[in-house]
């Protein structure tokens, strides 16, 4: 067993958990696609939400040369920032769990794929830095989700070791990314149907069905 000296953590993903942003990066994605002549499904953009653009990109067009794929991101990250805007609000349940986390002594950061203007837009006007001790997004890691390197990174900058960290995802990649870092994971089906979600310790519709007491209970043992 590890021992976490009775601090533990829990490590967030923004999209698809912290707010609601799935439609948003939809809809920036299908007006990439029709820009740029590309073919993007509902099943694509379903199986690989949650993993960096340098990474979903190629398989839109292989062989595309650095300075393209740059080109696109940049654009189809900047679409989203706008969609966004006027929609700048915490998912249902959020703000009671990180109360609660933290009433509790839970050390709390955030890992993304996503590139730090993204973060940025909510930060200071969702006032997430009162409630998050750390943070980590696109361009402090190397391998995106499903790779654990997110994860790995946001446990080191809250002092914790990976056993004493759980997350809450709602991606598969980042399910898989969790696991791949040791962590217990809580999936939230904001964004996949439950069954895609499997992998996951615990499966929730929302975060008002969670509370500190779980994150105790899964890390129970552990520690």
């Amino acid at each position: 067993m590890v021992s976490c000296d009775k601090k533990l953590g829990v490590i967030f993903d923004m999209d698809g958990v912290l707010v609601d942003t799935g439609w948003a990066h939809r809809r920036a994605w299908l007006d990439l696609a029709e820009q740029e002549g590309l073919e993007i499904s509902d099943e694509f953009f379903r199986r690989t939400f949650g993993m960096q653009n340098a990474a979903i990109l190629p398989m839109l067009r292989p062989g595309i040369s650095k300075e393209e794929l740059e080109r696109l991101s940049d654009w189809k990250e900047q679409r989203y920032r706008e969609l966004m805007q006027e929609h700048l609000e915490l998912a249902r349940g959020v703000e009671a769990l990180l109360k609660d986390l933290k009433r509790h002594g839970f050390r709390l950061a955030i890992g993304s794929s996503a590139p730090p203007e993204n973060l940025n837009l909510f930060w200071d006007r969702l006032s997430l830095a009162k409630w998050f001790d750390a943070r980590v997004t696109k361009e402090e890691i190397t391998r995106s989700k499903p790779a654990p390197e997110t994860f790995l990174r946001a446990a080191e900058k809250i002092r914790l070791t990976p056993a004493c960290c759980a997350v809450v995802e709602d991606a598969v990649p980042g399910v898989q990314a969790a696991k791949a870092a040791g962590m217990p994971v809580v999936a939230v089906t904001t964004t996949r149907a439950r069954e895609d979600l499997a992998q996951a310790d615990r499966i929730v519709d929302s975060l008002s069905q969670l509370q500190a007491s779980d994150f105790l209970t899964l890390l129970q043992g552990r520690s």
